[in-house]
């Protein structure tokens, strides 16, 4: 479940800068003069000072159930990405806007993974003759490629439930195909007992598919996110030798290289669960976005926690979220003039919801 967290509400301290400031304090006031009204949802990846002002933290999907079932807001202001305000719109229903603070948070892995090329893969997977599959979408996707499973009775997944929507859809059909992100398809593929032979990619780019067909149980998508794949098995090796008795844990977006050198691998809902339960004086090594690194090393201070490699880099697009951006999305919405609105046409959310619901339904 999503966390409840605190507001904002330490004084930035006299090094801040004028601006820096004067937003922070504007922020206090049009939050709360909007009131109920709105509600601000902030994402695990977000930075401190976005987080700080959020109504409830979690991952994506978490957030996105929260705005279906808190009906008193107007206005969801979603602090993630593109796909997250997406989602929760699905979700959220009729007669409630989501807001974007910054249209131009998208996510690269989602966009590996256009429509019209599941179309060409979905076809021609049919002429060859590896039917039936059923597709799964990661929930890091577009709303039209959710709507896609629901036409051909697939369903949506997260990194908590992959496992159980990928075994029921193996239940459904001889095949499954899993998009966008290959190393979620594949490390969840490889934990339900299939071989790396039972394991095939579909190359979006040259428009074939890669590996023994004809064995192939999973066929999965080659997108990737780009800050997970720069965790490496050096990085594993380098951390145990930093810290004796360190326990390596790792999203499951990371290459099943380094998931299978790992203690464990979960999302980030469970890796902070993981956390949380240690006892003080344990060592985590943690292979995920660096805010989250830092924030759980802030809360667990009784406890050794740092990236697994310090020098990878956050998610861009998270860090386009801002408390200017936020700040202007309130006002906007107080003025009466809501920008960033993100909304998904009834049809595409009609047969993405189907997905969705599907996915509660497995898991």
């Amino acid at each position: 479940m999503p966390q409840i967290c605190p507001k904002l509400l330490a004084d930035p301290g006299p090094a801040a800068e004028p601006f820096a400031r004067e937003t922070i304090r504007r922020l206090g006031q049009v939050r709360a003069q909007l009131g109920r009204r709105a509600l601000i949802l902030g994402h695990h990846y977000m930075s401190d000072a976005v987080i700080g002002w959020a109504d409830a933290v979690g991952d994506s999907l978490a957030l996105s159930r929260l705005a279906a079932t808190q009906k008193e807001a107007e206005f969801i202001v979603f602090c993630g990405v593109h796909f997250m305000a997406e989602t929760a719109d699905i979700l959220a229903g009729q007669g409630r806007r989501v807001i974007l603070p910054d249209g131009g948070a998208g996510c690269p892995m989602a966009d590996m993974a256009a429509p019209e090329q599941v179309e060409q893969c979905w076809q021609e997977l049919a002429r060859l003759g590896h039917g039936p599959i059923i597709p799964i979408t990661y929930v890091n996707s577009s709303a039209r490629l959710k709507a896609f499973c629901g036409r051909h009775g697939g369903a949506v997944c997260t990194s908590s439930n992959a496992r159980a929507v990928l075994a029921w859809a193996l239940g459904q059909g001889r095949r499954a195909l899993f998009f966008p992100d290959q190393h979620l398809g594949r490390n969840t593929a490889l934990a339900l007992g299939l071989t790396p032979r039972e394991i095939a990619m579909w190359r979006r780019d040259a428009a074939v598919l890669e590996g023994e067909a004809a064995q192939a149980r999973v066929i999965v998508w080659d997108g990737f996110c780009p800050v997970h794949v720069e965790f490496g098995p050096a990085d594993v090796a380098r951390a145990r030798a930093r810290q004796a008795g360190v326990k390596v844990v790792v999203h499951p977006e990371c290459p099943s290289q380094v998931v299978a050198l790992a203690d464990d691998s979960g999302s980030t809902e469970k890796i902070i669960g993981l956390v949380e339960a240690a006892p003080a004086g344990s060592a985590w090594a943690i292979g995920t976005e660096i805010n989250l690194v830092r924030r759980l090393a802030a809360r667990f201070a009784d406890k050794t926690i740092f990236s697994l490699n310090e020098s990878v880099a956050g998610c861009p697009d998270m860090a386009k979220i801002s408390p200017t951006n936020l700040l202007a999305s309130l006002e906007a919405i107080l003025d009466g003039k809501p920008r960033g609105v993100v909304g998904v046409d009834e049809a595409t959310a009609r047969q993405a919801a189907v997905a969705l619901e599907r996915m509660f339904a497995v898991s």
